[in-house]
C-alpha cells in the first residue's frame, strides 16, 4: 500500500507529489496525459516558466520526481475508487495494455482537473487555445493590440469584458445572454467596450488564425481573437464514486475542500482545477502543495 496515491500529472497533481517525495513518503502517481492545457502552445504567468510549453513544464517536473526513489508512476486513467481496509483502492487502465490493475493507498490527492465544453459554433474548436483563449492573464499578452471579442451569453461575460480594453479594442457579443445594465452598463461604456446583440454564428480565417467572426444577419466583423468562458464538468469519475461534496462555480460544479484542502471525505485532498471556480497553474501548483504537506501530515496527526 503506498501512502498516497495521486491521481493527474498536471501542475496540481505534480507539486503535491513533490512534497510527499520529500517526506520520504512513498507516492503513486497516476496521469491518464490528457492535460487540460495541452491545447495552449505556451504557458504564461507561471512565475519562472513563462512562456515555455506546458508539456515541456510537465516533463521537467517528472523527471526531477524520478529522483527521488519512493516516487512511481502510472501512466494511464484512473477509472473507479472505493474505500478499503482504511485506505482507498484504486482501478487503473494502462495505456497500451489491456485490462486493469488496482493499488491502495492511504491517502488520496485529486487533482484530476475539468473538461471544457466549447460553445458549438463553426470554427471555434479548432482555434481553442491559440485564438480562442478564456483567460486574459494567460494568453492576453499575445494577442494584444488587436481589436478582441468577448463571446458572451454566461454572467460573467461583462466583467470580463470590462478588463479586455488594457489588451485592445473589446467587443462584447451577448448572444443572447444577460444585458449590461445600471453601473455595469456605465463601467463598460467607459472602457470603451462596444456591444454586439446580433449572435456570433461561426469563426473565419485559416484557423488556428481568426480573421473574425460572421454574424446572424451576414455581417462581418474582424476580430484577432476571441474571449470564450466555458463551461466545466470534471475531468474524472472518482470524486463523485467517493461521495465527495461539490460546490456550484459560475462556470460548472468544483470540488469543496478547507484551508488544507481536504474535501468532505475524510484522507480525500483535492488541488487545481477540479477544486477552485479560479483557475490558473500558479493557482494549481500552489493548492498541489498544499494538498500534498496536509496529506502528509494527516498521515501522521490524523
Amino acid at each position: 500500500m503506498f501512502d498516497a496515491i495521486i491521481v493527474g500529472g498536471g501542475f496540481a497533481g505534480l507539486s503535491a507529489a513533490l512534497q510527499l517525495a520529500r517526506a520520504r513518503r512513498s507516492v503513486l502517481l497516476v496521469d491518464a496525459g490528457q492535460p487540460r492545457n495541452r491545447f495552449a502552445a505556451t504557458a504564461h504567468g507561471f512565475l519562472g516558466h513563462d512562456g515555455k510549453p506546458p508539456q515541456q513544464i510537465r516533463a521537467e517536473a517528472r523527471e526531477q520526481l524520478q529522483r527521488y526513489p519512493t516516487v512511481t508512476f502510472a501512466d494511464g486513467a484512473a477509472t473507479a475508487a472505493i474505500q478499503s481496509g482504511g485506505g482507498f483502492l484504486i482501478e487503473i487502465g494502462s495505456d497500451g495494455e489491456a485490462g486493469t490493475r488496482q493499488e491502495s493507498g492511504r491517502r488520496l490527492v485529486l487533482a484530476t482537473g475539468v473538461r471544457d465544453e466549447l460553445p458549438l459554433l463553426p470554427g471555434l474548436k479548432e482555434r481553442w487555445g491559440h485564438t480562442v483563449i478564456h483567460c486574459p492573464y494567460c494568453h492576453g499578452y499575445e494577442v494584444a493590440g488587436q481589436t478582441l471579442g468577448i463571446l458572451g451569453g454566461d454572467a460573467m461575460a461583462a466583467h470580463k469584458a470590462a478588463m479586455i480594453p488594457d489588451w485592445g479594442p473589446a467587443i462584447l457579443f451577448t448572444q443572447g445572454g444577460p444585458e449590461p445594465e445600471g453601473d455595469e452598463a456605465a463601467l463598460l461604456a467607459a472602457r470603451g467596450v462596444a456591444i454586439e446583440r446580433t449572435p456570433v454564428v461561426a469563426l473565419l480565417g485559416n484557423a488556428p488564425a481568426l480573421d473574425g467572426v460572421c454574424l446572424a444577419d451576414g455581417r462581418v466583423i474582424a476580430l484577432g481573437a476571441l474571449f470564450v468562458s466555458p463551461q466545466t464538468k470534471p475531468a474524472s469519475p472518482l470524486a463523485d464514486q467517493l461521495g465527495c461534496a461539490f460546490d456550484d462555480g459560475p462556470f460548472g460544479p468544483y470540488l469543496r475542500v478547507d484551508e488544507r484542502k481536504q474535501t468532505t471525505v475524510s484522507g480525500v485532498f483535492a488541488a487545481g482545477d477540479a477544486a477552485t471556480p479560479m483557475h490558473s497553474a500558479t493557482l494549481a501548483s500552489a493548492a498541489g502543495v498544499l494538498a500534498g504537506v496536509h496529506a502528509h501530515q494527516s498521515l501522521i496527526f490524523g
